[in-house]
């Protein structure tokens, strides 16, 4: 829940304003689809469930105030923008008078859209939240699952879909940043379906072996295979005979090895370097990726098959910047971990610490805190950690040293903003704008001190194409 995009549905008969805003919400990571009629909406929307619809409010036939009621009949809990060109504070009272959450004029503004969006989707999160709270109001918080330490609700429904998958032999994708915590979860997924005694649980480590040697450490091969095969080797399926395999970075694999990793999910099968028998696999797969395999899928790099395949049970593991409730925990967690260690006697950190740690960003998620408070651990000289023995990068909360990026109103130090350079060709002027950023248009209409939609029109004014020569 707490992974997926929001789904937001633009409808507006201009279908540059439909292109620039998908693109503009594309760009923050919203999943957008864009319609050019109300009844055409309404029929997506039997498809597509959206989360918001923003809409036009003068359109031919069915007009925007006709497809808010309808959508708010049908779909009472997706939220409606309206957009009108026209200014008029009638329409608008009347489209919040009817349901809709809020109201944006044409042309529209970029940062103005992007804040409404947030704003529902804050408000859709914390309602979320709560009601998974609701939910678990007879059932006190855990805040621990085997080595997993975490009281936030994200955690929580972790524990429940670990319990969920443990005793089955679904195929599971974990996904998330570096350091959150993947390879506990394959562990507490294998270690919490034991109960009929000890099986193997094997790791493999795909993007520190090169393509040879990871096809052998998979599979297995025979003597005389390839230079340096001097007996036969059984590979790490074999191992796992009956338990879990965890293939940790599953996007390291190469085309060929996806080919016959997509043959052991799919049959079971699979035969060692240079043997013709063909053997089966009976294990549970769970591969994790901190990469978005779907843009890898994009790109060319990554079967989609191989993908659906693998991504029957996908568990998402948030940041630790998304729970930040759970780092007083953490910190006492690895305190005592490491003093232990250590054979130091330290009783904890104090309040200044902890407010440091939980007001750093932490890109390095969990993996990160760890790793600081082992640091601290081994130079405290006494029974509580200080500031002191806080890296900068924590005491200084991140900050980076270098400058600040270039303004709306700054022009790459080689021009003013549109309005400033009307004396010269504005074809010419947009031109040098969307070369100078390399084609990308949200910061060419950053440049220029114009709307993006107001940039599309120009540019479709003036046929300008990033595919044509211009002079």
């Amino acid at each position: 829940m707490a992974n997926t995009p929001l789904h937001i549905l633009i409808v507006d008969d201009d279908a540059l304003v439909r292109r620039s805003l998908c693109e503009t919400l594309a760009f923050e990571g919203y999943s957008c689809d864009s319609i050019g009629s109300g009844p055409e909406a309404l029929a997506r929307l039997k498809d597509i469930p959206a989360a918001v619809v923003i809409s036009d409010m003068k359109m031919p036939g069915m007009d925007g105030l006709d497809l808010l009621k309808a959508v708010k009949e049908t779909y009472p809990g997706t939220a409606v923008i309206m957009m009108t060109g026209y200014g008029s504070i009638e329409n608008a009272v009347e489209a919040m008078r009817r349901g809709a959450v809020d109201y944006i004029s044409k042309p529209i503004i970029d940062d103005e859209i992007k804040l409404v969006i947030k704003r529902i989707a804050d408000e859709r999160a914390v309602a979320e939240e709560n009601a998974y709270l609701k939910d678990k109001l007879t059932v006190s918080a855990r805040q621990k699952c085997c080595d997993i330490i975490g009281k936030n609700f994200r955690m929580q429904k972790l524990y429940d879909l670990i319990g969920l998958v443990a005793d089955t032999k679904t195929t599971i994708l974990i996904t998330g940043e570096s350091g959150t915590g993947k390879r506990m979860v394959a562990h507490a997924i294998h270690e919490s379906g034991l109960q009929g005694g000890p099986k193997p649980f094997v790791e493999v480590s795909c993007a520190a072996l090169p393509e040879t040697l990871l096809e052998s450490e998979l599979f297995g091969h025979i003597k005389g295979a390839f230079t340096g095969a001097i007996k036969d080797r059984i590979g790490r399926f074999e191992s796992a005979e009956g338990g879990t395999i965890f293939l940790d970075e599953i996007d390291a694999f190469t085309p060929a090895l996806q080919v016959k990793l997509l043959r052991v999910l799919q049959d079971g099968e699979f035969e060692r370097v240079g043997e013709t028998k063909t053997r089966r696999a009976d294990v549970r797969i769970i591969a994790a990726t901190n990469q978005d395999l779907q843009e890898l899928i994009r790109q060319g790099k990554f079967r989609h098959d191989l993908f659906y395949r693998l991504n029957i049970i996908s568990i998402g593991l948030p940041p630790l910047r998304d729970r930040k409730e759970d780092i007083p925990l953490l910190i006492e967690h690895f305190i005592e971990k490491h003093s232990r260690a250590l054979q130091k006697k330290i009783q904890g950190a104090s309040d200044e610490v902890v407010k440091k740690l939980s007001a750093y960003h932490w890109p390095g998620n969990v993996r990160e805190l760890e790793n600081v408070i082992e640091r601290a651990c081994v130079l405290t000289k006494g029974p509580l950690i200080v500031a002191e023995d806080l890296p900068d990068v924590v005491l200084d909360n991140g900050r980076s040293t270098s400058g600040p990026l270039m303004s709306s109103q700054e022009y790459d130090g080689n021009g003013a903003t549109l309005k400033d350079a009307l004396k010269d060709p504005e074809k010419r002027i947009i031109l040098d704008a969307l070369e100078k950023n390399l084609w990308n248009k949200k910061e060419a209409a950053k440049t220029l001190g114009i709307n993006r939609t107001t940039l599309y029109k120009k540019m479709s004014h003036y046929g300008i194409n990033p595919k044509k020569k211009h002079p």
